[in-house]
């Protein structure tokens, strides 16, 4: 996710398409909307302090390496915490590290900020230069959902990107759109139009995993309540996840990519 776009694309598109939709076209819910879509703009929001530095072993030696990359857009980097081991890819590596298994995990993000799911190809390419990875973790959706995207062709994008890296043998693991419903930066009614666009992306995502070979984790339906009920789950902006909120992420998708490197070391 990212804030930083996000008002523009919510002025541009929630307070025309959306709002129309919503207050079935009412000029006053369409004013509504758009008013609040101008205060989101004027927020500060967190920015990205690791950048392309998110990369790390983590772990004990002994057994070959997992090799995990992250995809996707700013909670691929862990924007909202200032600490690798508070981003999702150091808490997920940590994870796997104590595990039962106790891998050694070579971390690293090619995830940019503001990313959209029509960016992924180019992050597909630079993962896999170099050495495969062996388990890919896809963070996309909230910028699809909050761009007004059609679902559709926002799922079509993930789609071919999971399915060049399964080719690739790469096991795939997708995060799907977060639950936008709970974010605070954005009001009511606002943020209900957002959260349903953030349904609809992730229900268009599911199908479009499943059918490239990938592996699907619901983050609004896992995790959701959790947010809506937490504020400390958010960084200070309201928006992007706190260290806590990566922690309940990475403990959603723990299981599904403890399977895909199970079955990337018997490969």
């Amino acid at each position: 996710m990212t804030g930083q776009p996000v008002a523009r694309q919510l002025v541009a598109r929630f307070g025309r398409a959306a709002a129309i939709s919503l207050f079935a076209g009412t000029a006053g819910g369409a004013a509504v909307l758009a008013g609040q879509a101008v205060v989101a703009r004027s927020r500060r929001y967190a920015q990205p302090e690791l950048g392309l530095a998110l990369r790390a072993t983590i772990g004990r030696a002994g057994a070959p390496p997992l090799r995990l990359v992250l995809l996707g857009d700013s909670s691929a980097l862990g924007v909202g915490v200032e600490r690798l081991d508070d981003t999702i890819g150091g808490q997920l590596a940590n994870l796997l590290a104590e595990g039962p298994t106790g891998r050694r995990v070579h971390l690293s993000s090619v995830g940019v900020s503001g990313s959209r799911s029509t960016d992924l190809a180019t992050q597909v390419a630079r993962a896999l230069l170099g050495e495969r990875p062996d388990v890919a973790v896809i963070l996309v959706g909230a910028n699809d959902a909050t761009s007004a995207r059609r679902p559709a062709d926002a799922a079509a994008y993930l789609g071919a990107a999971v399915h060049r890296l399964r080719d690739a043998d790469v096991e795939v693991v997708v995060g799907t759109c977060p639950d936008l419903g709970a974010v605070r930066a954005i009001a009511p009614p606002l943020r209900q139009v957002v959260g349903w666009f953030g349904r609809q992306v992730a229900r268009a995502q599911t199908a479009a995993v499943l059918d490239a070979g990938g592996t699907v984790v619901d983050l609004a339906t896992e995790t959701g309540p959790v947010f809506r009920a937490d504020p400390g789950t958010l960084c200070h902006d309201g928006y992007h996840p706190s260290a806590d909120g990566y922690r309940v992420w990475a403990h959603a998708l723990l299981p599904a990519v403890a399977a895909a490197a199970a079955v990337a070391s018997r490969n």
